[in-house]
């Protein structure tokens, strides 16, 4: 009787070992799995589906998250100082690939690393903001995905919806550099349909209500770039702008969703799937930063809020909204 319980005793033992043993090897096997650290300058729609559809990119091309890589988010909420701190925290969490999801936070790992590559999500011109040398060459450890807007069909759409229209206002941060290249391409192109330019820097986002009133009794319509610190502020932006039924020309189509009236846009989630595969290419090895191009989108879509159209008097013309992907 004592030696069956001598044996039980012995067995189960030798269980709890063999079992210790895989849990030891699978937590090791987890720690193994590559890492993506992944900094977001701040929340708001169209940067939260960037990386939503960066953790599809990776997903098409193998990598899971919790099962073949390991995702590390942060979020800077605006914050330059928490931008700098979590970068430094991405690096040392051993981060195999970094992504940064708009200027600022790209900006921050490049500040901090130039050995662990990068991937570039939603930077409107890499060159400006001094992250490359040249797009089809970047030359170091960062290449990426540019969300720059095709700017002219946006004017010439704002045209063809607004034919009356003779003032244009544009808004944006002046703390931001992707906005300031923009602003100008912006204005040559509005001139070029000969219209008159007034240009709005706001220094912060406590300034936006105030200076979109102003706006308001001065141009005929807004013009927002792909600026996060209006688009972080886009509610803001359509509240005081529809007390006088001033319409919006935005840059992306999550401010349409919003409020403004149509763009010509590149799809955020595609942007940010795009990243993801960049990513996953780095990640497997299939390519290198300093020789990968920085990816542009050739074409966009033209979106068109309907019922914001009605709200502002505005007939959309019949052969736009064939083209067009309608928003009720």
């Amino acid at each position: 009787m004592k030696r069956s319980r001598l044996y039980i005793a012995v067995g189960l033992i030798i269980v709890f070992l063999i079992g210790s043993f895989f849990i030891e090897k699978k937590e090791e096997a987890k720690e193994q799995i590559p890492v993506v650290g992944v900094l977001q300058f701040v929340s708001h729609p169209a940067l939260d589906e960037i990386y939503k559809g960066i953790q599809k990119g990776l997903k098409d091309e193998g990598f899971i998250d919790g099962e073949t890589v390991k995702i590390i988010f942060q979020n800077g909420q605006a914050d330059q100082s928490k931008l700098s701190t979590m970068s430094q925290k991405l690096v040392q969490d051993k981060s195999n690939v970094l992504i940064g999801i708009a200027t600022p936070a790209a900006q921050a790992l490049a500040n901090t690393t130039t050995k662990i590559p990068i991937v570039l999500g939603a930077i409107t011109d890499p060159v400006s903001a001094g992250l490359v040398k040249d797009n089809e060459k970047p030359g170091g450890n960062i290449t990426g995905v540019s969300d720059k807007s095709p700017v002219g069909k946006q004017i010439d759409l704002a045209t063809k919806l607004l034919p009356k229209a003779k003032k244009l206002g544009i808004l944006y941060a002046s703390s931001e550099e992707n906005s300031k290249y923009q602003v100008e391409e912006a204005k040559k192109m509005a001139e070029n349909q000969g219209l008159t330019v007034q240009t709005y820097a706001v220094p912060s986002s406590n300034e936006i209500a105030q200076t979109v009133q102003v706006m308001s009794s001065e141009v005929d319509f807004i013009y927002i770039p792909t600026d996060n610190t209006i688009a972080n502020a886009m509610q803001t932006v359509v509240n005081e702008a529809s007390k006088t039924k001033t319409p919006i020309i935005p840059s992306v189509d999550t401010m349409v969703e919003q409020g403004g009236l149509a763009t010509v846009g590149i799809n955020q989630f595609d942007l940010g799937v795009q990243t993801g595969k960049m990513a996953a290419a780095i990640l497997s090895g299939k390519s290198k930063p300093a020789t990968t191009p920085i990816y542009t989108f050739k074409t966009g879509d033209i979106i068109i809020n309907e019922k914001q159209a009605e709200k502002l008097g505005i007939k959309v013309p019949d052969k736009l909204k064939e083209k067009a992907k309608i928003i009720e």
